[in-house]
């Protein structure tokens, strides 16, 4: 099970921005079953990557769970909180490009919300 995970959002809905000028927030609005089940399967502690689609199409930030209330198997409740913005965002074509992602949900299903990632994708996409 993955502790590391990336979290699209449509920065007009809510963005990275709003994450930490809010410091924490409840991730709602997923409703594929494969992200729903990324959520479920979350646990407090996990390293999330927070990604901007629309325009920007660009990991840009970090957060970590701070729980998870999975009580309702089809609606679990996760509250994150605002890390750091990534000092050098990757933008999705950087991602599709590194052959660390090309194995990736993120990249094979683009659709798709909440994606788990392993410990070097996710050391890669923040730097560290």
């Amino acid at each position: 099970m993955s502790q590391d995970y990336l979290l699209k959002t449509e920065p007009s809905e809510y963005s990275f921005a709003d994450l930490v000028r809010d410091a924490a927030t409840e991730w709602e609005g997923v409703s594929n079953p494969a992200a729903v089940k990324n959520l479920r399967e979350m646990s407090s502690g996990a390293r999330l990557i927070i990604y901007e689609t629309g325009a920007r199409k660009s990991a840009v930030g970090t957060a970590t769970v701070v729980s998870v209330d999975a009580s309702d198997p089809k609606v679990p409740v996760v509250k994150i909180k605002a890390g750091k913005p990534i000092a050098k965002p990757w933008s999705l074509a950087q991602i599709k490009a590194d052959k660390l992602f090309a194995d990736s949900p993120l990249v094979r299903e683009g659709r798709l919300s909440v994606v788990p990632l392993t410990r070097p994708q996710y050391k890669a996409l923040t730097g560290d």
